[in-house]
Formats: C-alpha cells, sequence, structure tokens
C-alpha cells in the first residue's frame, strides 16, 4: 500500500510542479505535513543532497524520499510517479501543439504559467533561505533577536556570495568547486 501512496503523492506533485524541481518544494512541504514520512530538517538535507548530485532537483527528491519510505522499490516507484505526469503531458502536447501552437488561447496559457513558475521557484527559495539561516526554534527558546539567525550559515552564504560575485579570480569558477568547498565547511565548522 505504501508503494501506491508514493506514486500517487509524486504522480500528484509532478502534474502540478510546473516550473521545474524547486516548483516542487512546496508539494513536499505539504507531503511532510500530511505523510510525516519525513521532518523539514530532512527536507533540507534532501535540499542539499539534490542540489549536489546529477539530475533534476525534483527526481532526486522524489528518490530520496522513496528511499527512506520504502526502500528501493519505493525510491523507484515514487520517482516514476513524479515523472509520469509529465510524460503524458509532453506526449500530448507534441501532437497538438503543431495544430495548435499558433492559438491565441494557447499562447495566453503559456504567458499565464510563466509568473505561476516564477512564484513557486520564489516561494521555494525562500523556504530554503529560512531552512539555512534562520533558527527559529532557537529563538523561541531563548528570545534573544541573535538567536534567530544561524550566524555561520549567513557567513558561509555571503562568502560564497562574495566569491562568486565579486572575487574575478572565482567567480568563473564550477558550481561543484562551491559546492564541495562548503560540504568541506560544513564537516570542519558546524
Amino acid at each position: 500500500m505504501i508503494y501506491l501512496r508514493l506514486f500517487w503523492e509524486f504522480f500528484k506533485t509532478g502534474l502540478f510542479s510546473v516550473g521545474g524541481g524547486l516548483a516542487t518544494l512546496p508539494f513536499i512541504y505539504d507531503m511532510s505535513d500530511r505523510t510525516g514520512w519525513f521532518t523539514y530538517q530532512q527536507i533540507a538535507d534532501m535540499i542539499a543532497v539534490s542540489e549536489s548530485t546529477p539530475g533534476p532537483i525534483g527526481v532526486n527528491m522524489a528518490t530520496y524520499v522513496g528511499y527512506i519510505t520504502g526502500g528501493l522499490p519505493g525510491a523507484l516507484v515514487a520517482t516514476l510517479g513524479l515523472v509520469t505526469p509529465a510524460i503524458i503531458i509532453i506526449l500530448i502536447i507534441a501532437t497538438c501543439l503543431k495544430k495548435f501552437r499558433e492559438n491565441r488561447f494557447v499562447d495566453h496559457a503559456f504567458y499565464g504559467l510563466r509568473p505561476a513558475s516564477t512564484g513557486l521557484i520564489a516561494a521555494a527559495g525562500f523556504s530554503v533561505v529560512t531552512l539555512a539561516l534562520i533558527n527559529e526554534e532557537a529563538f523561541k527558546a531563548s528570545g534573544n533577536i541573535f538567536d534567530l539567525f544561524s550566524w555561520k550559515g549567513l557567513i558561509l552564504a555571503a562568502v560564497i556570495w562574495v566569491l562568486t560575485n565579486i572575487v574575478k579570480p572565482t567567480e568563473k569558477l564550477h558550481p561543484i568547486v562551491f559546492i564541495a568547498a562548503s560540504a568541506v565547511v560544513g564537516i570542519l565548522v558546524f
């Protein structure tokens, strides 16, 4: 039964998360709240693993959730559930697009999808920032405003921003260099 539920949950996610992998995050948070399969901290771990491994983030996250929920079969079922809607939609669009591409309603629909996907990605980005740089539980426990922020995370984010945007010798380095360096810093400092 868990495999059917995994497929269904990720099928819905794949069907409605317009805009790519980060657009799946609001659905992943909702899934966490409804199923209890994983915590918000595990979502932060999923994002880190998914961003630092090859492949689309949404597929990597589906595989991760499926694996922790149902082992290897769960990983396969969740991944299949996520990509099935895209395959179906692409097949339908491919057969119809040539005929309807000049249709003004189709053109308006594509125009309307752009802000929707932008909003979903922005919401996901905000969630990632909140998970990585805000420590609400420590603030609630102490009441001290300085405990609200993850200072080590803020400093690391600022250093990476400076290295990728201001320092000329490092701004052209491949992102994997910064991901690997951040992992080493995380191991040594956090």
